[in-house]
């Protein structure tokens, strides 16, 4: 899956910051609203993470990380015409969920609300919400990239014009702490 121009996966700032301190280490997906398939595809198996604001809404975040959207907002404006990114990402399994179990199970694992992620299965029911397992990475430095209008839109993937197609990056968490979180999601799945 791999691609010649550096791609990035488009992701609420919040849901960054939560991938970025190791409280999770997955996104749901089901797709953007333009869509080319109209269904979410996962197009990379490695790829940046774009920081999404304006869609960001606290009720759909658990009480104690609704401050992670406030806290998001405060170096942005709707007027900026860069964003920064800080965040990499290599896709370690997607795991295709069904069933609102399958959710319940993980409700420890997430910042989303549960009414949030049961929306989230809902939507377009026949079709799997996609449970991203990512192994993340920080930048060494923060990469600042131009706003293009290709980057704007309901959509989840992007081909960015200017990015090195790996940066230098340092892991959120240990080999041996990203793998043991990774078996308890497989152990709760399974059950």
């Amino acid at each position: 899956m791999a691609v010649d121009k550096p791609i990035a996966l488009k992701e609420w700032a919040s849901a960054i910051k939560a991938l970025e301190n190791g409280t999770q280490i997955f996104i749901m997906r089901k797709g953007g609203i333009v869509e080319e398939t109209r269904d979410f595809q996962v197009e990379a198996d490695a790829f940046y993470l774009y920081p999404t604001y304006e869609h960001q809404r606290k009720a759909l975040l658990k009480e104690e990380f609704q401050p992670m959207i406030d806290k998001s907002l405060e170096s942005w404006s709707i007027q900026d015409s860069t964003v920064d990114i800080r965040t990499y990402a290599k896709l370690v399994h997607d795991f295709e969920i069904m069933e609102q179990a399958q959710l319940q199970a993980l409700l420890t694992d997430h910042i989303w609300t549960e009414n949030f992620t049961e929306e989230r299965l809902k939507w377009k029911r026949k079709n799997p919400l996609h449970l991203m397992v990512l192994r993340v990475y920080k930048l060494d430095k923060p990469m600042q990239v131009s706003i293009q209008d290709a980057y704007l839109g309901c959509k989840s993937w992007i081909q960015l014009l200017d990015a090195p197609a790996e940066p230098s990056m340092k892991p959120v968490l240990s080999d041996e702490e990203f793998t043991a979180r990774l078996s308890q999601i497989r152990q709760k799945l399974e059950n």
